[in-house]
């Protein structure tokens, strides 16, 4: 004789992310709301909680009142799932006889009537299947059919004592078309998940949700993105930085480039972000992938975000430098990961990150550049908010990070289109300058928190042998400036014949 399964404490939706924010489900023996405009995804998360009550043999039923069951098993079907062999699915449609001419009359509402049947036609399905897990698809119709928001009321309340009686958790579908305003489920309903859709003015459609009331549990708030795709949906929780605390040394990382290094009073500390500040062309990817070899060569792992620049025209660049970082993505010391910001929302980004860095033990990681990163955020304020946890959360696993920020211009007063300075750990500023008739190139630290830097700026030049750093331009006045007064002798000015491969 096998041993009954013994269900959870909680009802788990099989949905990572959603339980993640849930703090493992929903409370058995309650009812739910789960609310949101049609095309939200309400549907696909509702199968997943019926289809997850199944794996542990619990009885699923789906009650539909807006959809027939052939439509919601052919959109099942879309997902890779067979609902005839996991769930049973009960379609709720007006009796014959209401569409029988001897039975309209006029002192009988159609509606009350209907109401009625229906509700008699939904208590027997369950009293027959008895039913663990019950969603109810949807509550606009019943709110039709009551006519008025206190019948309307006392019906939820009396499927709620009567669902509770049959000791079945019940998730109530509501897609708000027919009263927006009408909050009468809110109070009854032991929780509320509210789905929310934005169609960005380019892109694909973002989605996010959130709890709205969990009475008696703890969950993770505000909003979290998710994607539906094929095989379900997908819940990516808001990242909260405070939550991943881990202990590691604060070494000191070196760059392979001595003069960088000393640049940079020793090098860059594990464990702290870098951004790096410039206009096109001046070399910032090529700086950041002179620290994913170093970490590579030292013994770890890196991973490098690229939003801006096709990966082709990137492996391509960097290997006529010397850099194969194809032969490192194949021996897996580098994950190359290209970012379409147009499809992935901020939420699903930091999931990519947080995925590479745990699942890979990743110790640098570059993101290039903030600029498409933007691309993805409606508001500036979000974007802030959104680099702060993923830094933090970054530096607390251990790992040194590199964003670039692409500035406005060439030469003179720049302008970055968001401003993270404040909450990088250390500062790099590249330029372009012009010294007699050529363009030439300075970096500088303008910033480092973890100890001192050089307070110099020194010239750099990127060449088919890599990049070069040479010493401090201590006879050029107003460099960052880009046009500078040379103060020295014109006979000791270095002008070396061109090389570029930036």
């Amino acid at each position: 004789m096998t041993a009954s399964i013994k269900p959870s404490r909680k009802a788990r939706f099989g949905i990572a992310g959603l339980d993640d924010i849930l703090s493992g489900g929903l409370t058995r023996d309650r009812l739910y709301l789960l609310e949101g405009d049609p095309g939200t995804g309400k549907t696909t998360i509702a199968l997943q909680f019926l289809l997850e009550g199944a794996k542990a043999g619990e009885v699923g039923l789906y009650i539909t009142l807006s959809e027939t069951k052939q439509e919601l098993c052919d959109n099942a079907a879309a997902h890779g799932w067979n609902l005839d062999e996991h769930i049973a699915v009960f379609e709720l449609v007006p009796p014959e006889s209401l569409f029988e001419e001897s039975q309209q009359q006029s002192l009988l509402y159609t509606s009350d009537l209907e109401l009625g049947e229906s509700t008699r036609a939904i208590l027997e399905e369950v009293r027959t299947r008895k039913p663990a897990r019950i969603v109810l698809d949807s509550l606009s119709e019943i709110r039709l059919l009551a006519g008025g928001t206190l019948r309307y009321r006392r019906q939820i309340l009396a499927l709620k004592h009567y669902f509770a009686g049959h000791g079945a958790t019940v998730l109530m579908l509501d897609d708000l078309t027919a009263d927006v305003m009408d909050k009468s489920v809110h109070s009854v309903a032991q929780g509320v998940i509210r789905l929310e859709e934005m169609a960005p003015e380019y892109g694909a459609e973002r989605r996010r949700l959130r709890i709205a009331k969990y009475r008696g549990q703890r969950f993770r708030g505000g909003y979290h993105d998710f994607t539906i795709a094929t095989g379900g949906v997908r819940v990516f929780p808001r990242l909260i930085s405070l939550e991943h605390k881990t202990a590691f040394a604060r070494t000191k990382l070196l760059s392979g480039v001595g003069e960088l290094d000393a640049l940079l009073g020793g090098g860059i500390e594990q464990g702290s972000s870098t951004l790096i500040l410039g206009p096109a062309g001046t070399g910032k990817s090529l700086l950041t992938i002179q620290y994913v070899l170093a970490a590579v060569a030292r013994g770890d792992k890196a991973a490098m975000f690229v939003f801006d620049e096709e990966l082709g025209i990137l492996l391509d660049r960097t290997r006529q430098i010397g850099f194969d970082l194809e032969a490192l993505c194949d021996e897996g010391l580098l994950f190359l990961q290209q970012v379409d910001a147009a499809e992935l929302s901020p939420g699903e980004f930091a999931h990519l990150v947080r995925d590479c860095v745990d699942s890979n033990g990743v110790k640098a990681v570059v993101i290039d550049s903030l600029n498409g990163y933007q691309a993805a955020m409606p508001q500036e304020n979000a974007l802030i908010l959104h680099i702060h946890e993923l830094l933090q959360y970054l530096n607390r696993q251990g790992a040194a990070t590199f964003l670039t920020v692409a500035q406005h211009g060439l030469v003179g007063d720049m302008k970055a289109p968001v401003d993270i300075t404040y909450l990088a750990d250390t500062v790099v500023l590249l330029r372009y300058f012009e010294a007699l008739g050529r363009v030439r190139r300075a970096i500088s630290v303008v910033k480092k928190r973890t100890g001192t830097h050089e307070d110099t700026i020194r010239e750099y030049r990127i060449s088919s042998s890599g990049l070069t750093i040479g010493a401090p331009l201590e006879d050029f006045q107003g460099v960052l400036r880009g046009v500078p007064v040379y103060v020295g002798n014109e006979n000791d000015l270095d002008l070396p014949p061109s090389d570029d491969a930036s």
